[in-house]
This record gives structure tokens, C-alpha cells and sequence, in this order.
């Protein structure tokens, strides 16, 4: 695919013919320089945004044939969205930001699902609380339930343990790896951390908008050592 700005003179390059696959129940890890197109990929895997060409497939249906009701509808039903600033609304309790993506829907509101979903990411008892009321890690992990309440095909994560302590940033991580291990889930990660980038079964690298190389069963030292040869990060 690829992604321009622009145009004439003073269009911006984001994705240059960038091919990648990602298998069901795979977790991936994006890596690159600021400005290699990490976060631009990523909105146009998931339907946030559109490529300016080549095709994007979520299982069998191409997004980029879709109209814009169609993508709205194919987001909520089908992806998952996990952000570092966790995007939940302060106004509602654990268990409503869990369920608004029914309530945006307008449709009936499983409850006994969204119990679930808090349980399977260690807040059962926090389901009447309000996001102020909780820690960062606990906010992402309601982000994490409620990008998973309608099983979708695949859980794009943006940074999501750019706003944690290390120690939360581990747990949430560990929370990931155990969703495409236990669940077979589908999980694509932007980072700039060679450690989260570690729990991934495979990191893919981008430089200039470009492929630039991938490293399967990647540890800390050696997706830093890739990192440094590829510019500044």
C-alpha cells in the first residue's frame, strides 16, 4: 500500500508500496525512526484512514472498496482499537466503556459478556468504577476489554504502553501476548520499545515509509541493535 500528502512539490511520501500479511493469531510489532510511517500503516491496516493506493484486506473484504457508513460499521464490529492516551469516557463507568461500542450500535447491551471481558483482563470488581477512580494501567486494561467485547478479527495497538511505568507497561504486554496465545487473537502493535516489541512473534521495521526488514522471535538487545542501524529513534 501506499499513503501520500499532498501533492506536487510538496507532497509527503508516508508509505512507499509497503506489502505485509498478518497471519490469524499472530502478534506483530511495527518499529521504525519517527516519521517512518509506524502510526500512517497502522490507520490504513485498521480503516482509520485510507491508502492512497495498493489494497487493503481485513480477511476477505477490501477496505479500500468500501464506502465511508461501510468503514464505520467494519470498526466497530470487526477491529479493535487500543491507544496510548486509552480514549475512554470519564463520564462513564468501567463497564459502559466496555459496552459503547453496542450502545453505538444501538443494540441490546450483552452484560453478562462485558463481565467477561473485565474479568479476562483482572477487573471484575472494578466494573462500577469511573476511569479517574483507576490507574493507567487499569484504564488501559478497560481499553483492552472494550477493543475485545465484539471479538474482532484482528486488535491494532497504538503505543499502548507509551503512557505506563515500566512495570505496568509489562503486565498490559503480558495481557497481549496472552489474548493471541490463549484466544487466538490477532494483535498488531506500533512501539517504539524494544522491550514491547520482544513480546511479539515478529517485528517488521519501517524506514522513510518503507519496509526496512523484520526479525522473528525478537529479544530487547537485538530489536535495539536493528533500531541503531536504522536512524534516529
Amino acid at each position: 500500500m501506499g499513503k501520500v500528502y499532498g501533492s506536487g512539490r510538496t507532497a509527503v511520501h508516508a508509505l512507499n508500496d509497503v506489502t505485509m500479511a498478518l497471519p490469524r493469531g499472530s502478534f506483530t510489532a511495527v518499529m521504525g525512526p519517527s516519521g517512518s510511517g509506524k502510526s500512517t500503516f497502522l490507520h490504513c491496516a485498521s480503516g482509520l484512514d485510507r491508502s492512497t493506493s495498493g489494497r487493503v484486506w481485513l480477511g476477505e473484504t477490501e477496505l479500500s472498496r468500501l464506502k465511508e457508513e461501510e468503514l464505520t460499521v467494519l470498526r466497530r464490529e470487526r477491529v479493535g482499537f487500543v491507544f496510548q492516551a486509552y480514549n475512554l469516557l470519564d463520564a462513564l463507568t468501567a463497564e459502559q466503556n466496555v459496552s459503547l461500542p453496542f450502545r453505538l450500535a444501538d443494540r441490546p447491551v450483552p452484560i453478562e459478556r462485558v463481565r467477561a471481558a473485565l474479568k479476562a483482563v483482572g477487573l471484575a470488581d472494578q466494573y462500577d468504577r469511573h476511569p479517574a477512580q483507576l490507574s493507567g494501567g487499569q484504564r488501559q486494561r478497560i481499553a483492552i476489554a472494550r477493543a475485545l467485547i465484539h471479538e474482532p478479527d484482528a486488535v491494532f495497538a497504538d503505543e499502548p504502553t507509551g503512557a505506563l511505568d515500566s512495570r505496568t507497561g509489562r503486565q498490559i504486554l503480558e495481557l497481549l501476548r496472552r489474548l493471541v496465545d490463549d484466544l487466538g487473537q490477532t494483535v498488531l502493535m506500533v512501539t517504539h520499545d524494544p522491550v514491547a516489541a520482544s513480546y511479539a512473534d515478529k517485528v517488521v521495521f519501517l524506514a522513510d515509509g518503507r519496509l526496512a526488514g523484520e526479525l522473528r522471535a525478537p529479544s530487547p538487545e537485538r530489536v535495539a541493535d536493528r533500531m541503531t542501524r536504522l536512524g534516529e529513534w
